[in-house]
């Protein structure tokens, strides 16, 4: 591997794609950067050798660079239907729920995301609030006076992992050096590279008791939503430390602001919230033990880079053989 450029992010599933079967290859042709030619992914597309053109009849891949606008960007579809690749701005696809649902039973366009592409930053993020809520940050840098000394160690940890995609798979590479015992709980059953147990949401009541440190690493979707709620914070150890990187949806906010305001939870490193943003004058912005990072796991910085290093591998996968990196499910939502 060649050595990185100073603060260079790199994919870690560049290269991973598995070619489609011919029946669900789509044609290649014109791709359209909508609703506007970003010029970093306008240069994406020319690198890859594909041909950058308005939206029309010939369009035959969608690049779509707002991170919202769902309903625009059906709108192109229904007008289009010839195009046979969607390429989605972000990680998470929850905003564009509706469109993929709407399409779920055609087989094409073939939908990815950025997912994984932006799991350095993000993971990065996350062991930043873990260490942070460990050693007392939040608390220790709103005081005016001298105190004691306190503060805890990463080392050796229990450490519940919430899902088991790139970000989690990074976090895990992350924490090899604090000899963590590293449990994973994901959907499905199935091995993760670096943890000591793995189980599936089923058992998530059993595991969450023991975890010091819980992190929040999954796709936000129907079966995620309030996935912890004031039901399972309050099975939570009363010094666990709580982060969450993922969505906002899966956490409820008013509940975690009331249990760390009744002295509950070591503390909460939270980058994410539902409502989004987090509204002036709610109860998690002055929760004891609580540090609130604004959705900036991920900046604009970082991940303009990558995504256009995931939008050329995209695109020679439409002009080749279809590996396609980070194929959506639209079926099933992420």
């Amino acid at each position: 591997m060649t050595p990185r450029g100073s603060g260079e992010l790199r994919d870690p599933l560049q290269g991973t794609g598995i070619p489609l079967p011919d029946d669900r290859r789509p044609e290649p042709g014109p791709i359209a950067v909508l609703p506007s030619p970003a010029p970093h992914l306008v240069e994406a597309v020319e690198r890859a050798g594909g041909t950058v053109a308005p939206l029309g009849p010939a369009t035959r891949g969608i690049i779509w660079a707002h991170p919202s606008d769902a309903e625009g960007l059906g709108r192109a579809l229904d007008a289009h239907p010839r195009v046979g690749w969607v390429q989605l701005p972000w990680a998470g696809v929850d905003a564009f729920a509706g469109v993929l649902a709407a399409h779920a039973a055609r087989p094409l366009p073939v939908w990815t995301s950025a997912k994984g592409a932006y799991s350095e930053p993000v993971a990065e993020h996350a062991l930043a609030l873990a260490l942070a809520c460990l050693r007392e940050i939040p608390e220790k840098a709103r005081r005016t006076t001298w105190t004691a000394r306190s503060g805890e160690t990463l080392f050796g940890r229990r450490v519940l992992v919430i899902g088991a995609g790139g970000i989690a798979r990074e976090l895990i590479r992350l924490l090899e050096p604090f000899d963590a015992a590293i449990t994973v709980v994901r959907r499905s059953p199935g091995a993760v590279e670096g943890a000591e147990r793995v189980v599936t949401v089923e058992r998530l009541d059993e595991v969450l008791p023991e975890a010091e440190v819980v992190i929040i690493a999954a796709a936000s979707t129907g079966e995620t939503a309030r996935l912890l709620d004031a039901r399972r914070i309050a099975l939570m150890d009363d010094r666990a430390v709580l982060v969450n990187i993922a969505r906002g949806a899966i956490v409820d906010a008013v509940a975690l602001a009331a249990a760390l305001a009744a002295g509950r939870l070591g503390g909460a490193g939270i980058d994410v919230t539902d409502p989004e943003p987090l509204p002036d004058g709610h109860p998690l912005w002055t929760a004891p033990r609580a540090v609130i990072t604004c959705h900036s796991a991920d900046t604009e910085e970082m991940v303009a880079p990558l995504l256009a290093s995931r939008v050329e591998s995209n695109v020679r996968a439409l002009l080749g053989d279809g590996a396609f990196i980070g194929v959506v499910d639209p079926a099933a939502g992420y």
